[in-house]
């Protein structure tokens, strides 16, 4: 018996590292979600079989509530969101082990993740977008004629960061969607992209003049001389976003042009390419656009979500004050 095995706790059907590469396999080719959802899957249960051999336990149907309670509880010093996520795909695999007939009961039944903070995403104003966009490239390269007046040809990466920051604002796209995004995805004359967001779910976003502008700018101009640099021939010149050496842009990369252009507006706030999501659903609903489009448009699958950006930020709340009460002037 290893060290530290309590008695009786070792036998059992169902090996926990054998479940678990089962419901893998079954979440990537059965139920088809992404590659980074399989893999955060992969990472979450990890932690969980690491947890449950510290107490010597080898099979799922040897653990009890009390255990899984202490697994949540050994996650402290995680943060809220992250911890639910881990109890969540711990859920999801007793449901499949419960499916196959591997285990007989669900240990998870009544175990409730920490609370969530209530605190509001981190959001930019109108005045700091516009800031951040220009910091990427400026309005003047946009101009007809700049590149001949200028003497040069305006900077390929300028352009494409400008075009990511205006599409992923516009659009309201996550990171992993933006990175995604294919020629065959975009429709400027439309004004509509197709994005492919969590689970392999596709849908339509619309895109304002000012993205569509910036696309156009970036895939005439800056595009073909990105793709020139590419070694190989392959698929990575289907992707819309290329990276200095011709190749798909990372989402690491993606991180880096918020930061470093965050830093030349001089926005000192957090920000980060999450930022610019929260912004677009905050500037659509104080626009006064419906949450059930907005939960649409940025592919919610709860309207829940969408609701945390219809906060009234604290000067809407003086304005409306002023406005509204007797004695308020």
């Amino acid at each position: 018996m290893p060290d530290g095995t309590q008695p009786g706790r070792q036998a059992g059907r169902g090996d926990i590292a054998d479940v678990i590469d089962r419901f893998l396999g079954y979440v990537t080719v059965e139920k088809g979600l992404a590659h980074a959802t399989r893999l955060a899957y992969g990472a979450d249960l990890a932690k969980y079989h690491e947890f449950l051999q510290s107490r010597g336990i080898g099979s799922l149907d040897a653990v009890g509530r009390g255990d899984v309670e202490d697994f949540v509880a050994s996650l402290a010093g995680e943060a809220p969101h992250s911890v639910a996520r881990r109890l969540s795909a711990v859920r999801e695999l007793y449901r499949f082990a419960i499916s196959e007939g591997l285990v007989q009961a669900d240990p998870t039944l009544g175990v409730r993740p920490p609370k969530a903070a209530s605190d509001l995403p981190d959001v930019l104003t109108i005045d700091e977008v516009e800031r951040l966009l220009q910091a990427a490239c400026p309005d003047a390269a946009y101009r007809e004629g700049a590149e001949q007046a200028a003497g040069q040809p305006t900077d390929p990466v300028a352009l494409r960061d400008r075009a990511l920051l205006e599409f992923m604002y516009a659009t309201g796209c996550r990171v992993s969607e933006a990175v995604g995004l294919d020629l065959t995805d975009m429709d400027l004359e439309e004004r509509l992209a197709r994005v492919t967001g969590k689970g392999s779910k596709q849908r339509l976003v619309p895109m304002g003049s000012y993205a569509v502008t910036a696309m156009e700018r970036y895939l005439e101009s800056a595009r073909p001389v990105l793709q020139a640099r590419a070694r190989s021939k392959g698929q990575e010149f289907q992707a819309v976003f290329l990276n200095k050496r011709g190749a798909r842009i990372s989402r690491q990369s993606v991180w880096e042009v918020v930061r470093t252009c965050a830093q030349r507006a001089g926005i000192n706030k957090p920000i980060h390419p999450h930022t610019l999501r929260h912004s677009c659903a905050t500037h659509l609903l104080q626009g006064g656009a419906d949450v059930r489009t907005v939960q649409e448009m940025l592919g919610h699958a709860s309207v829940t979500t969408t609701q945390i950006y219809t906060h009234v930020t604290p000067q809407t709340l003086i304005e409306t004050y002023v406005m509204s009460h007797p004695r308020a002037r």
